[in-house]
């Protein structure tokens, strides 16, 4: 795998932490140059009030083979976004793969809250981080990335189609915006396909992201001692995992088989063969669906 994307260059936009860094290191392991986007950077801060810059992730690209790039982009702003593209196409010539992973609503969305209790501004707010910051960055980068037959877009998103389809997702906000990037990965396969380049729709499973593990009170080392207050994170992945789902459909000749599907970490890890960090292959969705919510004991065996 590695340096199989030497020469091509990628966008990770809302790379500062969780998935969008497991991505952004994965596709630097194989050789990718790597724009990483987000808010938060050394000087200043979003209103998530998080410790992880873009920096970090850029060196952490680095660190494995790749050329990570950190630049600060309000993926709200077209202008910022207008001209990120424009340094890309300028410095580089080409976009080859696209990772729509902004996101921010954690702080906004009221669990198990109706629409009608929950805080409208609040609402409509994480729609627009999770949905139009995909849209705008899409609109800008697209024309770039379709010069050359091979491109991919990538929209990350919570759950598969399949269960979203059939599941509440607790929050009627996070149902919309989760479902809708679904979407916004079918239509843009519609529309790419004529130029020879793929979308998909990608969610990994119960991650083991920076603010989770802060959440349970533990480490990346000492994770498993969340299972005394939670048995069913024995499921959870690291954001590599993703990542290297990410990094598998990028150097796929044939990734255009895959496009307009809604596609899990777990799914994709069997199909090319990777690994979880420690040699395991969570398959969160399909344990979330036939143990967790037929309520039954916390047991992987076969799931991981």
């Amino acid at each position: 795998m590695y340096n199989t994307l030497k020469g091509k260059v990628a966008l990770v936009a809302g790379g500062t932490r969780g998935a969008g860094r497991g991505v952004a290191v994965e596709l630097g392991a194989a050789g990718a140059t790597v724009y990483v986007t987000g808010r938060t950077t050394r000087e200043s801060r979003s209103e998530y009030g998080r410790p992880e810059t873009i920096e970090e992730t850029a060196a952490l690209v680095n660190e494995v083979g790749g050329d990570g790039i950190a630049v600060q982009v309000d993926h709200l702003e077209r202008e910022q976004v207008c001209a990120l593209i424009e340094r890309i196409e300028r410095d580089h010539g080409r976009l080859d793969v696209l990772v729509n992973d902004v996101w921010g609503g954690e702080l906004l969305a009221q669990w198990d809250t109706p629409l009608w209790e929950h805080d409208l501004d609040g609402g409509l707010r994480l729609l627009r981080l999770a949905v139009d910051t995909h849209i705008i960055t899409s609109h800008y980068a697209l024309p770039l990335l379709i010069k050359r037959p091979g491109g991919l877009v990538v929209e990350m998103t919570d759950g598969t189609k399949e269960y979203n389809d059939r599941n509440y997702r607790v929050s009627f906000f996070y149902d919309q915006a989760k479902s809708a990037v679904i979407r916004l990965g079918f239509a843009q396969a519609h529309e790419l396909r004529q130029y020879g380049c793929a979308a998909v729709t990608l969610s990994p499973g119960w991650l083991r992201s920076e603010m989770m593990l802060d959440l349970f009170g533990v480490t990346e080392e000492n994770w498993r001692d969340a299972t005394a207050r939670e048995p069913h994170f024995v499921i959870s992945e690291t954001s590599r995992y993703v990542g290297r789902a990410v990094a598998a459909l990028a150097m796929d000749p044939d990734v255009l088989r895959w496009s307009g599907q809604s596609l899990s970490s777990g799914q994709l890890a069997r199909e090319y063969g990777f690994t979880d960090l420690d040699g395991s292959q969570p398959d969160c969705w399909r344990y979330i669906v036939e143990v967790q919510d037929q309520g039954k004991p916390a047991e992987v065996t076969g799931y991981r």
